[in-house]
């Protein structure tokens, strides 16, 4: 238990740091944390103004790591992320410039404004942490987190992420408005941008890199395991889905319910965790027929149904 508790003080000492910028949002902010301690990617998903960039940026500067900002464009291509060879003419040989990929944490700002070619770029990075360019593999540095922001509101001009990518995220996190005392809290902190504290990183690589390795400690009993099993499978069997929960979703619940419970403070997982990370790491990944969109529907509520009509276990 003493071990798990390193865990729970590392993810309390940055959210503290990050809520310097961000005002209110304890549980998005805990989802970023989680999502970065079990070496996930975040989709942060919103209307513009909502502080998604701005969370991005604050969660990167907390950590003592590489950092590298995208402002993804049409016009961007794969070799803008990745790198390009170019030839030396003095060595008559190729030298590979890296490009800003080659980073701990990389901000992929409106993500969805590049065109599939782009996005597709990212795919290998996001899964094996490694990129191929012409025929060469090289790995990333350790750790590696791509953080991406999109607008969901304002299609023109933009390409919706495929399937494959999609589930590539860890978790999706969406800020929404403030509420009326968290707006008077920010006009009344950053009236002045001049006020706008600049913040210093808490941890290094390291101490992440150490709380990162105790999250699988974290004793998940077999009745977790089938419960997060039978939500992926009822995922995939409701009407209005074309497309569920993959297995790679369910690894995603299983671990950031792992982490979660390490942030409490707890060495083991309970029913609660799972429940709590259910939206977060299912809902993006839920692909609706055009049956239920047109009654409203949205994964967040499809997930929220199956949480409420399936049974929750009991230990034995």
């Amino acid at each position: 238990m003493s071990e798990i508790l390193i865990v729970s003080k590392i993810a309390k000492n940055i959210r503290e740091n990050i809520q310097k910028i961000i005002v209110g949002k304890d549980d998005q902010i805990n989802t970023a944390i989680i999502a970065m301690l079990c070496r996930g990617h975040v989709l942060i998903d919103d209307v513009p103004g909502t502080g998604k960039t701005s969370l991005s940026k604050a969660l990167a500067d907390s950590l003592d790591c590489s950092f590298n900002r995208v402002q993804f464009t049409p016009d961007l291509m794969p070799s803008d992320i990745l790198g390009v060879n170019i030839f030396d003419q003095k060595k008559s040989t190729f030298k590979f410039i890296e490009g800003p990929i080659f980073s701990q944490i990389l901000l992929a700002d409106e993500i969805n404004r590049a065109t599939p070619r782009t996005q597709s770029a990212m795919l290998e990075a996001m899964q094996e942490r490694r990129v191929t360019v012409d025929g060469n593999t090289r790995d990333l540095p350790d750790p590696f987190m791509v953080i991406a922001t999109q607008n969901p509101i304002e299609m023109e001009g933009t390409f919706p992420l495929p399937e494959s990518q999609i589930d590539r995220f860890m978790v999706r996190i969406q800020l929404g408005y403030p509420g009326h005392d968290e707006e008077t809290q920010i006009y009344r902190r950053f009236m002045n941008e001049s006020e706008v504290p600049d913040l210093k990183p808490v941890f290094d690589s390291k101490e992440i890199n150490k709380a990162v390795n105790l999250i699988p400690t974290v004793r998940v009993d077999d009745f977790i395991v089938k419960y997060i099993v039978d939500l992926i499978h009822v995922t995939r069997q409701g009407s209005g889905i074309k497309v569920g929960g993959s297995p790679r979703a369910g690894l995603a619940l299983y671990k950031t319910s792992q982490a979660l419970a390490a942030l409490e403070g707890r060495d083991y997982v309970i029913p609660d965790d799972v429940k709590k990370m259910a939206v977060p790491v299912l809902s993006h990944r839920l692909v609706l027929d055009s049956s239920a969109k047109l009654k409203g529907q949205t994964g967040e509520n499809f997930v929220e149904i199956v949480l409420s009509k399936l049974e929750v276990p009991i230990s034995k």
